[in-house]
């Protein structure tokens, strides 16, 4: 038995599909109809495969008709998908007890792979894979089917500049279906204009019908992503914002959060203070459609939305992408980190902001917000590295540097750095040429990222 899931649009049925190619296969994708409804479509479909010739059979329950599925297990390696499950088993939660009783006895001893996938994650996650699911234990194999990595999403345009390739990483946030509908013949601009502004382009209304699949009322929840998109992070200024008591707008969070399309960080130096939480948008499509879609939608709708693409987006795209160019040096971080190429061996990466103390020429303090964008601990060799990102065409000069030097020193950890890594799309001034050392200093740009 598989367990397969992960959020819409990952590429989940289409690797099942892929998977069950010249292979004996029943596949049903349960859908919001009802059970009686969804145990009526699966016979059609155990038939079509099992027994072709079979006219107007029906089966009295799901039971009879699982009993006949492992009736006609042969030889030959048969796989029964179930697809969607949470659509069925939330009407119907006694179904993964039927399923655990045929796991258990009538097909322990059949040829049968029997993988359950969905698109819930919460439900995946709790009713499935949990302890106290009916079906624990019973797994012999489970995949959360993840968005590509920065290099991953490379692959489906690799006669991209490599800013090109990161661009479009930035608006696809790696997600399959979205990867697929790039046509590498045309600009990457061509592609963000056709598929975004344009009436007839598939991402321009893509969130509003995610969400209507995910939610009965999606105002609210438009709301809260908006602000989400603009920068507001913490639960009570969201709550505030869409004029909402803090419990309406958490069950919101967590609601999304399930689906796969925001997640909760946490400070990686301050775990246990949960003050410093925030909620970001896991999905950047999802980023770049709030940031730029919603007030296009009058000169897209008018056929004008190319015109409002070159005068209002293109230009900012650089700006967008320097949240995206911060997740792809994390990951890079953490994959140099776990090779040995950096100075300790990192195994966790993530974020840090809080404040710092700044003292001017009078020597007159004050405390300012700050943030450290790569920060890579090492348990093990008790060390740990912090960076910098700029994605942008200008060069990082000696004020970066100090800069992150100087916003360093406010994290608290255990730990002492070890290394300072500076990661620049337009490379670095001649500066850093005889004023740095290069054993603490490590210079990286977009060119070295794709050649890991």
């Amino acid at each position: 038995m598989a367990v397969i899931y992960g959020r819409r649009r990952i590429g989940k049925s289409t690797l099942i599909a892929e998977f069950i190619k010249d292979k004996k296969a029943i596949y049903y994708m349960a859908t919001k109809v009802g059970i009686e409804r969804n145990v009526e479509l699966l016979e059609k479909e155990v038939l079509k495969v099992l027994a072709p010739t079979l006219k107007n059979v029906t089966f009295k329950t799901i039971e009879d008709l699982l009993s006949f599925i492992g009736d006609n297990a042969s030889e030959e390696k048969m796989i029964f998908i179930i697809d969607e499950l949470p659509y069925w088993a939330e009407k119907d939660e006694g179904i993964l007890s039927i399923f655990q009783k045929f796991a258990d006895n009538e097909w322990a001893d059949k040829n049968i792979l029997f993988i359950l996938c969905g698109s819930a994650l919460s439900f995946m996650e709790d009713k499935v894979l949990s302890e106290k699911s009916p079906l624990f234990g019973r797994r012999t194999a489970q995949i959360k089917l993840e968005a590509f990595n920065y290099l991953e999403a490379a692959e489906f345009v690799q006669n991209y500049s490599n800013k090109d390739k990161a661009i479009c990483y930035g608006i696809t946030g790696g997600v399959a279906k979205y990867l697929s509908l790039i046509d590498c013949t045309k600009s990457i601009d061509e592609n963000i204009m056709e598929q975004f502004f344009e009436k007839t382009g598939y991402l321009y209304d893509e969130t509003r019908n995610l969400l209507i699949q995910e939610f009965s009322d999606i105002s609210l929840v438009n709301n809260i992503i908006e602000q989400i998109a603009a920068g507001e992070n913490t639960l009570n200024i969201i709550a505030n914002k869409v004029h909402e008591r803090e419990t309406t707008v958490l069950y919101s969070l967590n609601k999304l959060i399930s689906v796969g399309l925001l997640e909760k960080r946490v400070c990686i130096t301050e775990e246990k203070n949960k003050k410093k939480t925030q909620y970001i948008l896991k999905d950047q499509m999802f980023k770049f459609w709030y940031s730029y879609v919603p007030s296009a939608s009058s000169s897209i709708e008018m056929g004008k939305g190319k015109a409002y693409y070159d005068k209002i987006v293109k230009p900012d795209i650089h700006t967008f992408m320097g949240k995206v160019f911060e997740e792809m040096c994390k990951f890079f971080t953490l994959s140099e980190g776990l090779e040995g190429n950096l100075n300790c061996f990192v195994t966790e990466t993530g974020t840090w902001w809080g404040t710092e103390t700044i003292e001017d020429e009078n020597g007159k303090r004050r405390i300012q917000s700050a943030d450290v964008d790569v920060v890579g601990l090492s348990p093990s060799d008790k060390g740990m590295v912090v960076g910098e990102c700029k994605f942008r065409n200008e060069k990082i000069d000696k004020s970066i540097y100090e800069t992150l030097i100087r916003r360093s020193k406010a994290i608290p950890s255990k730990y002492p750095i070890v290394q300072y890594l500076l990661f620049s799309m337009g490379g670095f001034t001649e500066w850093f040429e005889d004023n740095i050392d290069k054993k603490i200093v490590a210079l990286y740009t977009l060119d070295d990222l794709y050649e890991i």
